[in-house]
């Protein structure tokens, strides 16, 4: 089956599986039997270029890298926004990579509403409208008999929902638990070291792993859209990040690590989402763990996840929760599997 997809967003995530579907692509026809082009990308830095009958991927790599944007591309139609882009187009799949939001979700929401009311397929890593908008989203997906799949969303390309949904698909998850965020998980790694709070934050903003303004981290709220998207589409709850009580990791001292250290233990910043009489709850908090806890092995930016069944006790995935290809792999995963149901 062959697919035409359009980016909505092409930032450091939508390059990455631009990267994977350009490198990929006799694999993927020999393996799954699955063709595709990409037709359209709109970013509001780098531009926007439609082309009907696909673009040349390695040429608009290469530009992008070179330039930084789309200008130099000499064929097809500039100049789209977004909105138009979805609307328009002849993709009839939508890669949603525009920055998050998660006060109002804009303008991932706007982009995936419209998209799904086209009968278009949406693969997204945005955060803020599946936190903020699941249950209408997926409604509107399952009304027009499209895929609406953010794997992505939560720990990058380490397998978080589609585990959850399918490999435990007959299992009662009754409580999930973990490092959700790598870089305050680097952060509180590094302070363990000796380092400061500012010095630590300095070095993953060099590093990349954490924004020039890093409140979204730093404050707990990148965790906490992400333990919502788990509460509500793997255990069923129906919470708004608003209803989860959120503390990062700001107020955390050299002397607090010190005397963990000297009592054995180790600070982690845990999303916990559980059901408490029939209602799924959630935070997100920094925590003591000790050396009888996984999460006190796992340092660095590597995120890990604990989901505790009915069936098989408990579950624990490791692995990367940030990067290039890594997050990218998690819409070739959607793609995938929404290709492999059809």
């Amino acid at each position: 089956m062959s697919y035409r997809l359009a980016f909505i967003g092409f930032g450091v995530v939508g390059q990455g599986f631009a990267t994977l579907l350009r490198d990929k692509k006799e694999f993927l026809m020999a393996k799954f039997g699955l063709d595709y082009k990409v037709t359209a990308i709109s970013d509001p830095v780098k531009g926007s270029v439609y082309q009907e009958e696909g673009f040349d991927l390695s040429k608009v790599l290469a530009l992008v890298e070179e330039s930084g944007n789309l200008d130099g591309y000499d064929k097809g139609v500039k100049g789209w926004d977004s909105l138009k882009t979805v609307n328009e187009s002849n993709a009839d799949v939508i890669v949603e990579v525009s920055p998050t939001n998660i006060e109002n979700g804009e303008p991932g929401i706007s982009h995936i509403r419209a998209a799904l009311g086209k009968k278009k397929h949406v693969i997204t890593t945005n955060k803020g409208p599946v936190a903020l908008f699941y249950r209408e989203l997926s409604e509107l997906a399952r009304k027009n008999n499209v895929a609406f799949m953010f794997e992505g969303t939560v720990l990058s390309g380490t397998p978080a929902i589609n585990l959850a949904l399918s490999t435990l698909a007959g299992a009662d998850v009754q409580d999930i638990k973990g490092i959700m965020n790598g870089t305050t998980n680097y952060m509180l790694t590094k302070m363990a070291e000796g380092q400061s709070y500012d010095a630590v934050l300095a070095e993953a903003q060099k590093l990349g792993y954490a924004e020039t303004k890093p409140d979204a981290d730093v404050k707990g709220w990148d965790a906490q859209a992400k333990i919502v998207i788990l509460a509500n589409v793997v255990m069923g709850g129906d919470l708004k990040p608003n209803h989860v009580p959120t503390k990062g990791i700001t107020e955390i001292t050299l002397d607090d690590i010190a005397q963990a250290k000297k009592n054995g233990k180790k600070y982690r910043l845990i999303g916990h989402a559980w059901k408490e009489s029939g209602v799924v709850r959630a935070e997100v908090s920094p925590a003591l763990v000790g050396a009888d806890d996984f999460l006190y092995h796992v340092s660095g930016v590597t995120n890990a996840l604990t989901f505790a069944t009915d069936a098989l006790n408990k579950v624990t995935i490791v692995g990367p929760g940030a990067g290039k290809i890594e997050t990218g792999f998690s819409l070739l995963t959607d793609f995938l599997s929404f290709h492999g149901a059809r």
